[in-house]
């Protein structure tokens, strides 16, 4: 469930204990599948086993809101357990915005095509929250030739939309489809 107060223009967010049992399930099995790596990049990224795609599950089954407070957290998670710090404000950038963006799934959570559509959303948030971080943080490692910005936008893109593409490829399966219909169903109690 989540409240709007809008008097204070404050939002309170509560969860319901079977959004929380599916948000913590959705946060753990994305947490598994990213150390399940497919190709890691010498200086950071990763193509993993469709991480990104459970960390948006939460988004499409309830909605931005909650999908971009369980992407916090799994950034968080993320933070805990494998830190990569350099500075303050990177860890923001990396963990905070960039897993929390992966939420933004849930602003086509009631639309048709509305995993795809939403998947695309928070992967582009993603996206730009990682081009972001390495401009500002990581420019110094730009390849020989290349501004800081143009390989902040090549770098990420090749690890990020990599993965993207083969998950969209596997959510256009029709069996596919159907499973994540019946559990958006499952998850909203339908």
């Amino acid at each position: 469930m989540i409240n709007h107060v809008s008097s204070d223009e404050k939002v309170k967010v509560t969860f319901t204990a079977k959004q929380l049992a599916f948000c913590a399930v959705s946060m753990a099995l994305a947490f598994v599948l990213s150390n399940i790596k497919i190709f890691k990049f010498p200086t950071g990224g990763s193509i993993t086993a469709f991480s990104m795609l459970v960390a948006c599950l939460p988004g499409f089954f309830f909605g931005p809101l909650v999908g971009i407070v369980t992407g916090v957290a799994y950034g968080l998670l993320n933070l805990i357990v494998d830190p990569y710090i350099l500075f303050p404000a990177q860890v923001i950038v990396d963990y905070i915005l960039a897993f929390g963006a992966l939420g933004l799934s849930g602003i086509f959570s009631n639309s048709k095509y509305g995993l795809i559509k939403g998947y695309i959303a928070g992967v582009l948030g993603r996206y730009v929250f990682a081009v972001i971080s390495g401009w500002i943080f990581f420019g110094e490692w730009a390849w020989e030739g290349w501004n800081p910005l143009a390989y902040s936008l090549a770098y990420n893109a090749i690890y990020i939309f990599a993965e993207a593409g083969v998950t969209i490829v596997v959510l256009c399966l029709p069996p596919v489809r159907a499973l994540m219909s019946k559990l958006k169903n499952m998850a909203i109690g339908n």
